[in-house]
């Protein structure tokens, strides 16, 4: 049975998830942007923090999808945890723990 990585980046303004197999090739890489920073004119890290919570359930799903895999063929996670907004990196690294567990 194959095992793959599931990666996710947080660290700003887009979300994304990746799946990538035990040779490192990548499956998937699935991004949401934050056009809702424009209007401020730069990334407001509030915002951000609450979009990545509202995007990471469906950029996670379009990734595994895309892949072809489930979560059972999950044998790691990876989670970006720096540089980045403080909050941004936070939602990130605690989704990835918690799906972990």
């Amino acid at each position: 049975m194959k095992k793959y990585i599931l990666a996710f980046e947080t660290s700003c303004d887009d979300t994304s998830v990746g799946v990538v197999d035990m040779s490192y090739n990548v499956l998937s890489n699935i991004m949401s942007s934050q056009p809702d920073h424009e209007a401020f004119g730069g990334v407001v890290p509030e915002l951000a923090s609450r979009l990545h919570l509202k995007n990471l359930n469906k950029v996670l799903n379009a990734a595994l999808n895309k892949a072809g895999v489930t979560l059972d063929d999950i044998c790691a996670i990876a989670v970006s945890v720096n540089p980045g907004l403080i909050g941004s990196l936070i939602v990130g690294v605690s989704f990835a723990k918690s799906l972990a567990w």
